[in-house]
């Protein structure tokens, strides 16, 4: 395939296009740009499709830029949102920004333009507000800007909108005409909820006689029961490791409905269309192994975003998560696991020679002894992934890995790691 928009096109990414002519411009190289405000300091799953459509760009030969929004972060974009962002302040601007400049220039590898990364607040700082007013300002009709869908919901609200959050199609319109002028960037993308920021830029290009560009929006990331991807029970499933482990991003991921995976192959791993045919047909067959396509798509998006080592851990951790697994269980292992299960020190003398069911109480892997009886006898009791046969097991100082961790499982999903103390 030679061009980005069809390939795009193909995947699903493309839900609207300011221009048909944006085909054509696409043959030759350009400079495409992404915007992400650091209102976190790290980006989630659902900013994902994104990331995968610029490094689609960047992989076809174009320069992908990417913006952080150091002074829009200031301002709160009203698209997508019920209510006004809360304020942030400037250290924790800052410290966000650093955070997710650090993920970008790891995040793109490989043959091709490494990204260009900028803070808009470098053109923003030295601006006067009377100045901007008269300059930029006096290009903007209120009636286009209130024509907007995202202010439009935001008026119908109870919650409204405050001038501040109007003024923002206005910096992200003056952000790309900025670029265009400076970095002849031609090309701005966004979520669906972006349409009318992006439309903004483009006309404000236009009304001061700059070169044409053009935008692009993808669809949200969405499940196939309407609800966002990128939650989970604990919260945002973030993409940078020190808010997420790679075992836990790789774990969302596994448990997709079958119902979305093969959308999910098609928007964020860079499998040909061809093998991802071939899983879907394979999911039709009555020999199909339930989930493997589901661990495929998780090794690819865990590795595209936390790199081989990280995939590595995360299946490591995996084998060793799994009660009954013959996996290998070691004090390096068990080290990752505490990040992502319910953990407690205890003395040595805490645990050895209790009885089993006293520390499956203890560690609320069972309500009461009787209940740790029955779930001993029932088969559903583990430790170190090993079934506890007897109810009147007592641990031995020989059940100790490495000397200073035990892993204790009730059935699949409940599990409880203790740590010896020196």
């Amino acid at each position: 395939m030679k061009n980005v928009i069809e390939c795009l096109q193909e995947r699903g990414f493309i839900e609207q296009m300011t221009s048909p002519e944006l085909v054509e411009h696409t043959k030759q190289p350009r400079n495409v740009y992404l915007g992400f405000d650091p209102t976190a300091d790290s980006l989630h799953l659902g900013n994902l499709v994104a990331i995968i459509a610029l490094e689609w760009f960047r992989r076809f030969g174009h320069q992908p830029v990417v913006i952080l929004g150091g002074a829009t972060a200031r301002i709160g974009d009203p698209g997508g949102k019920s209510q006004e962002r809360p304020l942030l302040d400037d250290s924790q601007i800052e410290h966000n920004l650093r955070s997710i400049r650090h993920f970008f220039e790891h995040i793109f590898y490989g043959p091709g333009l490494m990204p260009v990364v900028l803070n808009n607040n470098d053109w923003y700082r030295d601006w006067r507000l009377i100045d901007f007013l008269r300059d930029v300002g006096k290009t903007f009709r209120i009636s286009q800007m209130l024509a907007k869908e995202s202010v439009k919901m935001r008026l119908g609200s109870e919650e409204g909108l405050s001038f501040t959050e109007f003024s923002y199609q206005i910096l992200q319109g003056y952000d790309f005409a900025y670029l265009n002028q400076h970095r002849q960037v031609t090309i701005q993308m966004g979520g669906s909820d972006q349409w009318g920021n992006i439309t903004a830029g483009i006309e404000y290009n236009r009304k001061i006689g700059q070169s044409a560009v053009y935008g692009l929006t993808f669809p949200l990331l969405t499940r196939s029961d309407g609800k966002k991807f990128g939650k989970s029970e604990e919260g945002a499933v973030w993409l940078s490791e020190e808010k997420l482990s790679a075992y836990h991003f790789y774990q969302y991921l596994v448990r997709v409905p079958d119902a979305d995976v093969i959308k999910l192959l098609r928007m964020l791993t860079f499998l040909p269309m061809n093998e991802i045919r071939a899983i879907e047909s394979d999911m039709q067959k009555s020999d199909y192994v339930p989930n493997s396509a589901q661990k495929r798509l998780a090794e690819e998006v865990t590795r595209f975003v936390h790199l081989e080592h990280g995939l590595q851990t995360a299946l490591k951790v995996t084998d060793g998560m799994a009660p009954g697994s013959d996996a290998q269980l070691d004090a390096q292992t068990l080290q990752l696991l505490m990040r992502d299960m319910p953990h407690e020190e205890m003395s040595r003398s805490d645990v050895v020679d209790c009885k089993a069911v006293d520390l499956l109480v203890r560690v609320n892997l069972a309500s009461s002894k009787s209940e740790a009886v029955r779930l001993i006898k029932n088969g559903g009791a583990y430790l170190n992934n090993v079934r506890i046969e007897d109810p009147a097991f007592a641990i031995s100082s020989r059940d100790l890995i490495d000397g200073a961790y035990l892993l204790l499982s009730a059935g699949k999903k409940k599990r409880f790691l203790v740590h010896i103390a020196k």
